[in-house]
């Protein structure tokens, strides 16, 4: 199990157009970590730079204490002993599998390298597939065979560029977990770079928003969704019900009524309340702490998503309800806040 730590880089592709900005993160070894954030924050350039395809400007990546890219290093990529998993599989369309698995193990011993490509195939859950030309596989099967690839070699550390991004959603969260089922088999770390915040929280060990070049937060899946670090951050990992709120010893007043606090203020202190949507609950009107008007209901089969006109409110909030939907856009609604809400100066 191999460390991964950035520390400090920064990289401009000219005068102002700066992309990374003192970037910080540490993935411990075995880790499989994700690097959410939106398009332009500088995601894929720092995949660049840890696999050697772009120097950084300033700043150190290493790899289990080697020294990748720092003040007078620049390992090539093929020293760096990084697996990539590109988008789309990017197989080699004149190999078959088993030769697109084993191709980064020249060097290596007839039958060793043989006997290597069946352990990935089978650890893919794709023995017996080795004969067969890339054309003749799935989008799924393909994205196995470029993770069998990339582990093939026994590299320190495996990226993941966005590598679902062309399956359909049926089969996305089947190859994710497959993915994530023989990472863990080998025990490799591993950087996913992704803007599918429901990718990264179902995935990852680790998650790290990145805005604008540089870690807004990073922790695990579930203390990045629950304890985000600003209003930023809690409305791009997931819905977000922002209010306007005054906090005093551990509770919140706000539109919707008293709301306890995660974590009481020192001081009564004004500020904004952050609640997820599924802590809302739809209530009769006949003594809620709230009322509205429902605008408009999303049905989405498992859940669906309520947006109501709160009274004393000047912009309505999402509410994620289970099962059938009571109500329809134009009715009345009281509104009722379940467990804890952040408050953010």
């Amino acid at each position: 199990m191999t460390d991964l730590r950035i520390e400090s880089v920064s990289k401009a592709y000219g005068p102002g157009a700066r992309v990374l900005d003192g970037l910080d993160l540490t993935v411990p070894g075995g880790a499989l970590a994700a690097v959410l954030g939106p398009s332009g924050c500088g995601k894929t350039t720092l995949l660049r730079i840890i696999a050697g395809f772009l120097r950084a400007d300033s700043g150190t990546v290493t790899l289990g204490g080697r020294t990748l890219s720092g003040p007078g290093v620049d390992l090539p990529p093929e020293r760096r002993k990084v697996g990539i998993v590109p988008q789309e599989g990017a197989l080699f369309p004149h190999l078959s599998v088993a030769r697109n698995v084993a191709f980064g193990l020249s060097g290596v011993e007839r039958g060793e390298r043989q006997g290597r490509t069946e352990e990935m195939l089978e650890l893919v859950g794709l023995a017996g597939y080795g004969d067969r030309m890339p054309h003749e596989l799935s989008g799924g099967q393909q994205q196995r065979i470029a993770l069998a690839r990339a582990l093939a070699p026994r590299p320190g550390l495996v990226l993941l560029d966005e590598p679902f991004n062309a399956l359909d959603s049926a089969l996305r969260s089947g190859v994710r977990a497959d993915v994530r089922a023989a990472l863990r088999a080998t025990g490799a770390t591993a950087l996913l770079v992704t803007h599918d915040q429901q990718e990264a929280l179902s995935t990852a060990d680790l998650v790290a928003v990145v805005r604008g070049g540089a870690i807004a937060q990073v922790g695990s899946p579930e203390e990045v969704y629950q304890r985000p670090a600003d209003p930023w951050v809690a409305g791009f990992v997931g819905d977000a019900v922002l209010l306007p709120g005054t906090g005093d010893n551990g509770t919140a007043a706000t539109a919707l009524g008293p709301v306890p606090l995660a974590a009481a203020p020192g001081s009564t202190r004004e500020g904004t309340v952050l609640l997820r949507p599924e802590q809302l609950e739809l209530t009769t009107t006949d003594a809620p702490a709230a009322q509205g008007t429902v605008v408009n209901v999303s049905f989405y089969g498992h859940d669906a998503m309520v947006t109501v006109d709160v009274d004393g409110l000047d912009s309505p909030v999402d509410i994620r309800v289970a099962g059938p939907v009571a109500v329809r856009a134009g009715e009345r609604t009281g509104i009722r806040v379940t467990g804890e809400a952040t408050l953010h100066p």
